[in-house]
């Protein structure tokens, strides 16, 4: 039984969703699986499918081409890499991401994880394609006493289990 880990979205998926990014040249290949860096590392690193540079104030709302599987009773949280705010004061524009495990395969996207980042900082951050966005941490979360009595299922992205998700 598998419990947690990584996948590419489909071609179809990625063609869908990376047709929005203009002027770039991805290539589904070139979509690399997150890894830890090292044994102990909690993190694992996301990698950017294109280069880009953002500039000062910029945002950026990055395809990934990856999804991510889990237990019921976990989350993938999606961070910023240290060095990337401290250096270029670059950030994810929700702080934190949370991938719910009902996220993966959804009719809508298939569980395809979007980052969106911001450039606070006073330099361009010129990223190569290949290199280290963001990492996700899995977690173990806790319910309250009463028993959830929810029916409802999760069919898209960004804000997509309250109003005006997209």
């Amino acid at each position: 039984m598998r419990k947690r880990g990584f996948e590419k979205i489909t071609y179809e998926q990625f063609i869908k969703d990376f047709s929005n990014v203009t002027d770039l040249v991805v290539n589904y290949e070139d979509v690399i699986l997150p890894v830890r860096g090292t044994k102990n590392s909690a993190g694992y690193d996301f990698f950017s499918s294109f280069s880009f540079v953002l500039k000062e104030g910029e945002k950026i709302k990055i395809p990934t081409g990856i999804k991510a599987y889990m237990m019921n009773d976990e989350y993938l949280a999606i961070v910023s890499k240290s060095g990337i705010g401290t250096k270029y004061n670059v950030r994810l524009c929700n702080q934190i991401g949370i991938i719910d495990a009902d996220y993966y395969n959804n009719a809508n996207n298939q569980g395809h994880i979007l980052v969106m980042l911001q450039n606070h900082g006073n330099i361009d951050w010129v990223v190569n394609k290949g290199d280290k966005i963001v990492q996700g941490i899995f977690h173990k979360y806790l319910t309250i006493d009463e028993k959830d009595t929810i029916s409802k299922e999760r069919n898209g992205g960004f804000g997509s289990t309250g109003e005006g998700g997209s």
